[in-house]
């Protein structure tokens, strides 16, 4: 029975779900955390009639985790041996303005992945150690990618250009690129479905919030512009991550204190956002806890992240002038009814007015709009995993001619 494995690498994390070939049905999905120290891995696997499995792999490093939850689903019977797996498909957050289609990734990829790294150094890394892994776990089978920045490839110059000296785009290829595209691609075509038109009639601001966070205005089915830019640093607040931040605030924290470029790096992608402003953590959830706890920071926190959010989906919805819907997605997107709700104030200007009831009993996928709203207010399941094993079946039929016998 032919399987299709997907894997979405994080900096410490790896999503990934086993989908049957001919059906594209999910028969298995989960998630591997390292632990930061290098020592063990927590995985977590759910199975669609919603049996769960939570374990501890003893594992030295990112690789060696990913191979054990590959060792891990085998033997759980879900494939029940690797050579089921004839395709591997990748996340990928970065293939530059050389690479903008899905690809059957071998040693050129990788070296283009690899030449992106300072730009995503939370991601870049641990998407190639992924691949790696599947390499060495599954040697048969096909290994694809979809990159994040391909969806943003029709953005005009005007958007992605950046007021510098032009040189510094023609020398070094500085320019805005923007990050989450599977995300927004998938958000993008199920909003479409929910709405009952097609994609080329609407305007659209899908908004991925997880540890990572993005919006992206697309309007008849491409994007426009996206909030993040260069690197994942810019735009929203994040988990640990500042979003945009005054650029004369780095170059003056440098004078003041002699801090180097690396540790500067270190902070804005690290001990940032939600975490630098709260002092508790980088995990919404804990943050959102502490806030009802009475901490002041984390309220804080919660206030700018709910703040700088409304503010840029204001400014891509005048960017297409309008907005049809807009769009949550990602995980915190997806659960936190209270941050929408915060959010969603002010954006009545928009005509996109909330339904506070249907937002509080809010499942995915639904609309927490209220009834008689010019624009719609739609809850997405981020549903990569589906987007890559399509695009992964097809490059391996396109490719191979691979026509396995039917499950």
């Amino acid at each position: 029975m032919t399987k299709i494995l997907v894997l979405n690498a994080g900096s410490s994390s790896v999503k990934f779900a086993v989908f049957d070939w001919d059906r594209l049905s999910l028969e298995a999905g989960g998630i591997v955390e390292l632990d930061g120290a290098g020592g063990s891995a927590r995985i977590r696997i759910t199975w669609p009639e919603h049996e769960r499995r939570d374990d501890q792999l003893p594992v030295r490093g990112y690789r060696e985790g990913v191979v054990a939850a590959f060792r891990y689903l085998e033997s759980r019977g879900c494939p029940q041996s690797g050579g089921e797996v004839r395709v591997v498909a990748h996340r990928l957050i970065h293939g530059g303005e050389s690479l903008r289609e899905p690809v059957v990734i071998d040693d050129r990829v990788k070296a283009v992945i690899a030449q992106f790294s300072p730009l995503a150094p939370l991601h870049i890394p641990a998407g190639l150690e992924a691949i790696a892994a599947a390499e060495e776990a599954f040697p048969q089978a096909l290994q694809t990618g979809v990159f994040d920045t391909a969806f943003f490839a029709d953005i005009p110059p005007a958007a992605y250009l950046y007021p510098v000296p032009y040189e510094w785009y023609e020398r070094w290829g500085i320019r805005r690129f923007g990050y989450h595209g599977t995300s927004h691609a998938y958000a993008m075509e199920r909003a479409a479905e929910m709405l009952g038109r097609p994609v080329s009639e609407l305007r659209l601001i899908t908004c991925h919030l997880g540890q990572g966070s993005s919006a992206t205005a697309i309007q008849r089915g491409k994007a426009v512009t996206n909030t993040m830019g260069f690197t994942p640093l810019e735009g929203f607040m994040m988990g640990t991550r500042s979003g945009t931040i005054d650029p004369g605030l780095i170059t003056y924290v440098q004078k003041i204190a002699g801090l180097s470029a690396d540790e500067i790096e270190e902070i804005l992608h690290r001990n940032s956002g939600l975490l630098g402003v709260s002092g508790v953590s980088g995990d919404f959830r804990k943050v959102e806890e502490a806030a009802e706890a009475g901490n002041s920071r984390a309220r804080l926190a919660l206030e700018m992240y709910a703040y700088r959010v409304r503010a840029m989906l204001g400014s891509l919805a005048v960017t297409m002038g309008g907005v049809e819907a807009l769009v949550f997605t990602g995980g915190i997107g997806e659960n936190a009814c209270r941050l929408r709700r915060d959010i969603c104030r002010g954006l009545e200007c928009l005509g996109l007015n909330l339904d506070e009831s249907a937002n509080q009993r809010a499942v995915p996928d639904c609309d927490v709009s209220r009834e008689g709203s010019a624009g719609r207010i739609l809850v997405v399941k981020s549903r990569e995993d589906l987007l890559l094993a399509r695009e992964g079946k097809r490059l391996a039929i396109r490719n191979l001619q691979l026509t396995p016998k039917a499950s």
